[in-house]
């Protein structure tokens, strides 16, 4: 996960959802490539189209939380204003 942003942006990101406990480990954990994933728990490997479907998945659902909640924002403001109040006032009470 991108630790600025927050937005998955590594197949790590995806296994954990998979399963719960430590149940993947990679054999070189400084390439953490799929090619490198190991399973320790005795149940089976993902595919690696999973993994990438899967991830792909994460960052749509992120993208588009963020997206919701920029709208969600920019129609409170404007429900605001249709009410009356500035933009001094909105920032106010929003603090943005």
């Amino acid at each position: 996960m991108n630790r600025q942003t927050g937005k998955p942006d590594h197949i790590e990101d995806y296994l954990i959802t998979v399963r719960v406990g430590q149940w993947f480990g990679w054999k070189d954990s400084k390439n953490k490539i799929y090619a490198n994933l190991v399973v320790h728990d005795g149940g089976s490997k993902p595919s690696e189209a999973d993994c990438t479907a899967g991830l792909k998945t994460l960052q749509d659902n992120f993208d588009t939380a963020k997206t919701n909640a920029a709208n969600k924002k920019a129609s409170g403001k404007q429900k605001l204003k249709d009410l009356g109040l500035d933009d001094d006032e909105i920032k106010a009470l929003t603090g943005a």
